[in-house]
């Protein structure tokens, strides 16, 4: 397709032809004393007496142009409107179809040509506007790799990148696209993930990390085994979610819709009233000018798109309109403690020897020992660390007998070792001489989980694990009631002391600890029946049933979940806490937007139609006014393709390090 053809295929054509068609006739009527403004032929049009205006008695040029201006104009919008009525919708189409006609039938040919060219060209505007606020979308499209280099019968080859095959080895590059989902089985490299993460800083890749289709390598050589191909990438994943959610109506804009179906037949009814009652045809034409409710249609959709848009960008998946208005009614967040508030990986944080014979070492034995059968979490930093000591066990013990909710005991060489809480050692007829229980009190307030252990009959120490405290969950807990959250709830199984600890150091308002799901679903339900709007933040397993409960269920660290993808009402694709506070403030923004967009809509007919009753407003104004208040509502909602200074994203150029766009560039 030509230049010539997609110009005409254009949203511009026809606004462009229309208006030239329009100097062209401004043009034969004041050139040369309008000497060059031959009469066609005579009036043919209908003589609406006094309220004619313009057109004399006479069939001119200009006229003639003036009237082919109206037509290439309006024949696309008569076109809408009619299919439009076969199908049972009146819209705004077809008021400005009634009027255009209306005005040409009684021969005001100006206001015919400048209605239907005002409309086209503020259409043409809107398109490109929009297309501005869907740019999230189109920018994820983009980030799509065309091709991938595989290894096919042990040498490269270059593929589209479509036609990879799952289980396949695709190679990695300096500076390439990551064409699908994948594990790293070979290679070390820096991948830029702000396409899928919204994260600024290029995370480091090495053998077994996951990598995402359409993120890019900043440096280094990767060997991936694709996981992920097509649409079963993250990133497809991604844009479908986005483009259901941009077109998803919030309930405001249900309402909307649903008032102008009977507003636009109420205008069409007033209209002929006016008419009927004054005679003035030209002041009934007018009424249907002004009383388009265009910028009132546009109002809320075109927020939608802005605000999700710009969330997507940031790393922020919201399902949809519905979902963003209650996002940003969201009074309490609940959240979970593990992985949530502490980074899901405990590590063994102290060692109390108590037994006069041993040392730290020994405690540490013994207790690996016992420990390498557990199934427990808490077991795996214990054996680490006891491996990095020098002292893990080998192979594993003779007997390993959990004690629920007490701990275990085991068999290590024909010795009884057991590690634990006080009840266990309680159970088992040992006394605790030694001093275990302050000791693991102490530990316990300290926010981390103590376990004392004992051999045969003798308490020989206390060891402790803590999940290390986010170091952004202080920031997210403020930026939280920053956003006008009231209350921030931590929902946790752990103990009272370790919870209370936590919430201490990161300035939880509410703790609910010893809990078991159907008690967190119950904390939820709770703070709903005090009339909260309530959002969960959990992992989506243990915490299903809450998350569920919830108004609003968010997910963190999605991008590598399809199904948190797909069923949050929100979604954090990178592991960052202040995309949270992020998202509610931009809903928050996004619906404040709405409110504007509605209020600029309403003043602009009440003011248009003040103006048709007093005189001072004719159909050419009235639609310069009606197409500019739609312009208005569209920039206003632009406004939220921009982060405030809370967002977590950051300009692109920002992104790469100097020296790594250098690279690529080379």
């Amino acid at each position: 397709m030509n230049r010539l053809q997609k110009w005409v295929r254009s949203s511009w054509s026809v606004p462009v032809v229309s208006g030239l068609l329009i100097l062209l006739s401004f043009g034969i009527e004041r050139l040369g004393g309008g000497a060059w403004n031959a009469v066609i032929g005579p009036q043919w049009w209908i003589d609406a007496g006094a309220h004619a205006h313009g057109s004399g008695h006479v069939f001119t040029l200009a006229n003639a142009f003036m009237l082919a201006a109206a037509v290439v104009a309006g024949y696309g919008i008569v076109v809408k409107a009619v299919r439009a009525l076969m199908v049972k919708v009146i819209g705004i189409d077809l008021l400005v179809s009634i009027a255009a006609i209306g005005a040409t039938l009684i021969g005001n040919f100006w206001e015919a040509a400048a209605v239907t060219f005002l409309f086209a060209i503020g259409h043409a505007l809107e398109a490109a506007t929009l297309t501005k606020t869907r740019s999230a979308l189109t920018e994820l499209v983009a980030v799509a790799p065309d091709t991938a280099i595989v290894m096919r019968d042990g040498e490269q080859a270059e593929i589209p990148a479509h036609q990879v095959r799952m289980g396949e080895i695709v190679l990695v590059k300096n500076g390439a696209k990551v064409p699908v989902d994948g594990q790293v089985v070979s290679g070390t490299g820096a991948i830029d993930e702000a396409s899928i993460t919204g994260e600024s800083i290029p995370a480091e890749k090495a053998k077994s990390d996951q990598v995402f289709a359409g993120t890019v390598s900043r440096g280094g050589f990767l060997q991936v085994l694709a996981t992920g191909i097509g649409a079963d990438t993250t990133l497809a994943r991604i844009i479908h979610r986005v483009e259901q959610a941009q077109d998803a109506k919030a309930k405001t804009q249900a309402f909307i819709d649903r008032f102008a179906t009977w507003y636009t037949p109420a205008v069409i009814v007033l209209a002929v009233a006016t008419w009927l009652l004054t005679g003035d045809v030209v002041l009934a034409l007018t009424l249907l000018v002004i009383g388009c409710p265009g910028a009132l249609v546009i109002s809320i959709p075109v927020a939608i798109v802005a605000g999700i848009g710009r969330a997507a960008h940031n790393g922020i998946l919201i399902k949809g309109g519905e979902y963003l208005e209650t996002s940003a009614k969201i009074s309490a967040v609940a959240v979970d403690k593990t992985g949530t508030l502490t980074e899901g990986t405990p590590k063994l944080t102290d060692i109390v020897v108590l037994a006069e014979d041993m040392d730290r070492t020994e405690v540490l034995r013994w207790t690996a020992a016992a420990e390498a059968g557990s199934e427990h979490p808490l077991a795996r930093p214990i054996l680490d660390t006891a491996r990095e000591a020098g002292v893990g066990p080998e192979g594993i013990p003779g007997q390993v007998t959990p004690v629920p909710g007490k701990g275990i005991v085991a068999d290590v060489g024909g010795r009884r070792v057991l590690v634990g809480n006080p009840p266990l050692l309680a159970q088992y007829g040992i006394t605790d001489d030694a001093g275990a229980g302050p000791a693991a009190r102490e530990l316990a307030a300290a926010g981390k989980t103590p376990m004392i252990v004992a051999v045969d009959e003798t308490v020989i120490g206390v060891i402790a694990v803590a999940d290390q405290i986010r170091e952004d969950a202080p920031a997210m807990v403020d930026r939280l009631h920053e956003a006008g959250v009231q209350k921030v709830v931590m929902l946790t199984g752990d103990t009272r002391l370790v919870a209370e600890s936590i919430g201490q150091k990161t300035g939880i308002d509410e703790i609910h600890a010893a809990l078991l799901p159907e008690d967190k679903l119950e904390a939820v339900a709770q703070l709903q029946r005090q009339g909260h709007t309530v959002a969960m933040v959990g992992d989506g397993v243990n915490d299903a049933p809450a998350l569920a409960t919830a108004d609003i269920g968010v997910a963190m660290g999605a991008a590598g979940s399809a199904v948190a993808v797909e069923t949050a009402d929100i979604a954090l694709m990178g592991d960052h806490l202040l995309k949270l506070p992020e998202s509610i403030s931009l809903a928050k923004r996004t619906v404040n937007v709405m409110k504007q967009n509605i209020a600029i809509a309403l003043a602009t007919v009440v003011v248009l139609l003040a103006g048709v009753f007093t005189g001072g407003v004719t159909m050419s104004v009235g639609m310069l006014v009606h197409e500019a208040s739609v312009l208005v509502v569209i920039l206003n909602a632009m406004r939220l393709m921009r982060n405030d200074h809370n967002s977590t994203a950051m300009a692109r150029e920002l992104r790469t390090p100097a020296k790594d766009r250098e690279a690529v560039d080379a």
